[in-house]
């Protein structure tokens, strides 16, 4: 006999038969020894009893597997359909519960998984967009018409070299551009993870301040800095030093010439508060959220360097460590502070 396939139907009928040639070879057995006709039909009567309960209780256990079985297939068709809604189950001990909880966890994981998917397709939807705009306007745009002006036309030799200069000026930002966002996406996709430990964030500031002191000096800005040289922070030098010489950065392309740059550390009892304060013209209040955003850069700054993308990588790179960035600032009054905080442990 193939059980694989015996149906639930031939397997009560095997039953029942199996249980009712028992019964009378019981039977015959027993009268065959006692002659008493009384005993064999108490063991029938049982016998029969025992039927009845056995035919009961397959009865009742196939109506359960016909209602679990089709609950189950109205649950995977709406997992299926992705019109699944929350069910409200009795039986909150049984088996059909069980299995009933696990699934909806599965389409649950599933809808996340879901969800997260669309999500990283719009980031990069939305990176791919930025990018494409970045690089045309004006990098692209200004090298094509350079080169095509030296190709159409009888340049003196002195207006070549003038072209030149402008051409390797775009190609300048279309480096910083690329390397930037390479950075970002590496970020973003968790491609590059940041490794905290416990060093002196004196030496982390330093080399911050290294990429800035050259611009500085040309402006004549006056850079202050204030920080305990043995004060021990756990962060990512690398990415931590990437997001402070983003913020100092900006504030020597922001700060007038003969300005000032103070940079000051203080340690709390949870974070290191680092402030980057400076005297350029100021932040207004209602765009002090949007200056972290991606490419975003003010009307009244187009005519300065920049791409506007420090200011967000610095504050993925500081949450990334569990910290915070938060911004003070008003338009026309002292300049802006920018004040990193970054978790002790």
């Amino acid at each position: 006999m193939n059980v694989r396939k015996l149906s639930v139907n031939k397997a009560c009928i095997f039953f029942a038969v199996l249980l009712l040639v028992a019964m009378g070879t019981v039977s015959a057995a027993l009268y065959g020894l006692t002659q008493n006709i009384t005993a064999v039909w108490y063991v029938l009567l049982f016998g029969i009893f025992v039927l009845v309960c056995a035919v009961c209780f397959m009865v009742l256990v196939r109506r359960k597997l016909a209602m679990f079985s089709d609950a189950f297939c109205s649950l995977m068709d709406d997992m299926l359909s992705g019109n699944m809604q929350p069910k409200q189950t009795v039986e909150e001990e049984s088996l059909f519960y069980k299995i009933e909880y696990r699934l909806n966890r599965l389409y649950e994981v599933m809808q996340e998984n879901k969800n997260g998917i669309a999500q990283e397709r719009a980031d990069l939807q939305e990176l791919i967009s930025d990018i494409s705009h970045q690089v045309k306007t004006p990098p692209i745009a200004n090298l094509k018409m350079i080169n095509s002006t030296l190709l159409e036309n009888e340049v003196p030799v002195q207006k070549q070299k003038e072209f030149l200069t402008a051409q390797a000026s775009q190609l300048d930002k279309l480096d910083f551009l690329m390397q930037a966002m390479i950075k970002t996406s590496r970020l973003e996709t968790g491609v590059i993870s940041l490794e905290k430990k416990s060093q002196p964030l004196y030496d982390t500031l330093a080399a911050a301040l290294g990429g800035i002191l050259l611009n500085a000096e040309k402006k004549q800005i006056n850079v202050q800095v204030d920080c305990p040289e043995n004060l021990v922070v756990s962060h990512d030098r690398k990415w931590t030093s990437e997001a402070l010489f983003n913020i100092l950065d900006n504030a020597v392309k922001y700060t007038p010439e003969g300005g000032q740059i103070r940079v000051s550390v203080e340690s709390w009892e949870m974070y290191v508060k680092i402030d980057i304060a400076d005297t350029g013209i100021g932040i207004s209040e209602q765009h002090q959220g949007a200056i972290f955003k991606r490419f975003y850069r003010e009307d009244i700054v187009h005519d300065v360097d920049g791409i506007g993308i420090g200011l967000y990588l610095a504050r993925e790179i500081v949450t990334l460590q569990g910290g915070y960035i938060r911004v003070t600032s008003e338009v026309g009054r002292g300049g802006s502070t920018f004040s990193v905080f970054l978790p002790r442990q």
